[in-house]
C-alpha cells in the first residue's frame, strides 16, 4: 500500500492572510485526510486524491491552466489519437523509457475527455512507455498522469491544432503526416490564414504540404503523371488544381515564381527526408554539414551547381523574398553534395562565428548571382537578406 507523505506544515513558516493563520486552518483538514486515506486501498486512494484535486481545481485561481490539475488515470482508459504526425526513432524512444525509469514521470500526458475514454493530445510516447514497459507500469500501478485540455478546445480541429503546436514547439513532425493534417483542416473549412496562425506555419509551407498530400491522394494506385494535381476542398466537392491555375497565380503575384512540387529538384534529391542517407547517423550528418560549410571552395562549387542545375527549385524558392534564401541555398548545396536532408542543418551551429559569417557571405554571393541573372534586385548585405526572414540560417 502506498503511504502518503504530507508536508510537515508545523515546520513551515507561519503564513497569515487578513490576520488569519493559514496553517491553523489547514492542519486539521490535512490530518483528517491522512487518517481517512490511509485506510483505503491503492485504487481507492488514487480515486479519492483525484477527487480532492478536482475539487481544489474548481476553486483554484489557476483553474484555466490544465497543468493545475494532474490526475492519475488507468492506462486502459487512455487511447491514442488518429492524427499525431510526431514520430520518435528507436534510440530516442529508449532514452524516453530510461528517463521515466530513472527520473519518474516529470510531465503529464495532455488529453481530452470523451464519454468513457481520455484521448491523447500530446504525450503519445509517454503513454506508450507507461503501457509497454513492465517496470514502469508496475511502479505506477497501471495508471498514467494526465492533464485535461480546457473544454473550449475540445473540437477535433482545435485538438489537432494543439497536438501540432506541441510537436512543432519541440521541432518534431513528419512531412507526409503533416500534409495529411493540413488537408484535413482545409476540408473542415479552415482558411490558410487560420492554419498559419494555429499551427505556426507560413503560407509557403502550407502550399508545399498541400502539394505533397494532394499528389499522394490523387495518384494512389494510378499511373504517375508529370502534371501536378491537388485536391482542394470547396462546397463538399473536390477540384483538381492544374498548371493553368499556377499560371493564374503568377499573373497576380508578379515577382514570385511558382512551380509544382514534382518539378522541385531538391525534393527529388531528398531535401525533405526525415532520416539521414544510408551510412550516416544524425550526429554524423550534422558533422558532415559543419565540415562542408567550413570548406569554402567545396561549398562554392556546390552553390554554383545548385543555381545552375536546380532551375525549378531555385525559381520557386529564391524568388520568395519572405523566406530565408541564404539558409535554403546552404541546405540545397548540402543535399546536392551528399544527399543530407535539410533536417540536419543543425550542423551549421557547430561552426565558429567567423565560419558562419564566411558561409553566409558566400551564399549571399551566389544568391545575388541568381537574382541578377533572373531580373531581381540584388541584396546589398546580410542584414538586408535577413530583414524579412526567419532569424536562423541553415
Amino acid at each position: 500500500m502506498v503511504q502518503l507523505t504530507l508536508i510537515n506544515i508545523e515546520k513551515e513558516p507561519q503564513q497569515k492572510c487578513n490576520g488569519v493563520d493559514i496553517v491553523t486552518i489547514i492542519k486539521p483538514i490535512t490530518h483528517s485526510l491522512h487518517e481517512t486515506l490511509r485506510l483505503l486501498s491503492t485504487d481507492e486512494k488514487i480515486e479519492a486524491i483525484n477527487q480532492i484535486k478536482l475539487a481544489l481545481h474548481e476553486i483554484s485561481p489557476m483553474k484555466k491552466e490544465p497543468v493545475d490539475c494532474v490526475l492519475w488515470v488507468k492506462n486502459t482508459d487512455i487511447q491514442a489519437n488518429d492524427y499525431n504526425p510526431n514520430s520518435v526513432a528507436p534510440p530516442e524512444m529508449e532514452l524516453l523509457k530510461t528517463s521515466i525509469l530513472n527520473d519518474g514521470y516529470t510531465q503529464p500526458i495532455v488529453s481530452f475527455k470523451e464519454e468513457f475514454k481520455y484521448t491523447v493530445v500530446d504525450g503519445f510516447h509517454r503513454n506508450r512507455v507507461g503501457k509497454e514497459c513492465d517496470e514502469v507500469r508496475t511502479r505506477v500501478y497501471g495508471y498514467l498522469p494526465i492533464t485535461i485540455i480546457n473544454s473550449d478546445r475540445a473540437d477535433r480541429n482545435d485538438r489537432i491544432a494543439s497536438t501540432i503546436r506541441h510537436n512543432r514547439a519541440r521541432g518534431k513532425h513528419q512531412v507526409e503526416s503533416m500534409s495529411d493534417i493540413v488537408i484535413e483542416l482545409k476540408k473542415r473549412n479552415w482558411s490558410d490564414a487560420r492554419i498559419s496562425k494555429e499551427l505556426g506555419m507560413d503560407e509557403d509551407e502550407i502550399l508545399r504540404l498541400c502539394q505533397v498530400s494532394g499528389l499522394t491522394e490523387v495518384f494512389s494506385n494510378t499511373e504517375f503523371s508529370q502534371a501536378w494535381e491537388a485536391e482542394i476542398y470547396k462546397d463538399e466537392e473536390f477540384k483538381l488544381l492544374t498548371e493553368s491555375d499556377i499560371d493564374d497565380t503568377k499573373k497576380v503575384t508578379t515577382k514570385r515564381i511558382f512551380h509544382t512540387w514534382d518539378k522541385w529538384e531538391c525534393y527529388k534529391a531528398g531535401f525533405y527526408n526525415e532520416q539521414p542517407p544510408a551510412g550516416y547517423t544524425p550526429e554524423q550528418a550534422e558533422q558532415c554539414y559543419k565540415e562542408f560549410l567550413s570548406d569554402l571552395p567545396l561549398f562554392e562549387q556546390y552553390l554554383n551547381r545548385v543555381i545552375t542545375e536546380w532551375k525549378f527549385s531555385c525559381e520557386h524558392y529564391l524568388s520568395n523574398e519572405n523566406m530565408n534564401r541564404i539558409a535554403w541555398l546552404g541546405q540545397a548545396s548540402m543535399c546536392l553534395y551528399k544527399g543530407i536532408p535539410a533536417k540536419f542543418r543543425g550542423g551549421y551551429n557547430l561552426l565558429s562565428d567567423e565560419q558562419k559569417k564566411n558561409a553566409d557571405l558566400l551564399a549571399l554571393k551566389y544568391l545575388n548571382i541568381w537574382l541578377s541573372k533572373n531580373g531581381f534586385d540584388e541584396l546589398k548585405s546580410l542584414d538586408e537578406a535577413n530583414s524579412k526572414t526567419e532569424p536562423n540560417l541553415y
